[in-house]
């Protein structure tokens, strides 16, 4: 089944979670797409089953708190930033439920972690205006750049580079290989005081990057010249929620949840909006994730929500 328009306005709501009492900070689906896994400011940490559509099993990180968790490449390991005590990465095993590494390092609250594609290696960006490098295997940070501002940070999907979004004006691509000489491209954007940048994606195919802000409206840019190609808005984010946007796995759409609890969707091509879902969110989606392999999405407030197309186009 291809994504096209019609098929992404039927999708509709399949199944609610209310796993959670606060509020859903991250997803992540399992690279393989039969699972994702969920961190909260309620401290918990839960894993669904995407093919059975039921919570598997709930985590507790009470002590450090939890945010900005990540599947690594092995498939009951999980990388997550803490949102209390201290700022430190830790490395948990859901098989048994305990830590295999830590990685200490940054001084003020991660706001940005990516996990290679390709192998071990992963990148965080911090308030303390760092963005380190990262090997699983190693509790060492590998390589440390210091930046003007706060950053946002992505890998491509090749795992060859890097993109850093800096001071909510800048983006810049390194190679991972080399980045301490520095970026081999640097794009300048009109910097828009009345938001910072929350977040940095590549597409599926590496050609576009997704520049999401905390205000209300987010870029699309060529991933190669750092022209911007569309800026999408038109959806409810007046309180400054961080709203994860999103691309599909084909790269041809662009979403992100609204504060309203509505669900916003872009052809990433024409720039028009094709679809707005309602998916009687309680508060702001903040998450918003297409599984990778299957044809279903997932969004997330304080509860978690199950999306499936209800045509086949």
């Amino acid at each position: 089944m291809k994504l096209t328009d019609n098929v992404l306005r039927s999708f509709r709501v399949a199944k609610v979670f209310r796993e959670n009492s606060d509020k859903i900070n991250c997803f992540d689906f399992s690279p393989n797409g039969e699972t994702v896994i969920s961190s909260s400011d309620d401290d918990s940490i839960v894993l669904y089953d995407c093919q059975e559509g039921k919570p598997k099993r709930t985590l507790y990180s009470k002590k450090y708190g939890v945010d900005l968790i990540r599947y690594t490449h092995a498939a009951n390991t999980v990388v997550y930033s803490s949102n209390k005590i201290d700022d430190t990465i830790r490395y948990l095993s859901l098989h048994d439920n305990k830590y295999i590494r830590y990685f200490p390092g940054h001084t003020k609250r991660v706001v940005a972690l990516s996990m290679s594609p390709v192998d071990d290696t992963f990148i965080s960006g911090s308030l303390d205006k760092t963005i380190r490098l990262w090997d699983l295997r190693s509790p060492n940070c590998q390589g440390l750049m210091h930046l003007q501002g706060k950053p946002v940070c992505s890998f491509d999907p090749e795992g060859l580079i890097f993109a850093a979004g800096v001071n909510s004006e800048m983006v810049k691509l390194y190679d991972l290989r080399s980045f301490d000489k520095g970026p081999f491209a640097t794009f300048k954007m009109i910097y828009d005081r009345t938001c910072e940048w929350t977040g940095l994606k590549f597409s599926n195919d590496g050609k576009l990057i997704l520049i999401s802000a905390n205000g209300g409206f987010i870029r699309l840019i060529d991933a190669f010249k750092g022209a911007v190609l569309h800026t999408f808005g038109g959806y409810n984010n007046s309180k400054a929620v961080t709203l994860e946007a999103s691309f599909t796995p084909d790269s041809q759409f662009i979403m992100i949840g609204s504060e309203d609890g509505k669900i916003h969707v872009w052809n990433g091509e024409s720039g028009m909006k094709v679809a707005v879902l309602d998916g009687k969110h309680t508060g702001p989606i903040t998450c918003l994730q297409f599984n990778p392999k299957f044809m279903t999405f997932a969004s997330a407030c304080s509860n978690m929500a199950f999306w499936l197309p209800t045509i086949d186009d």
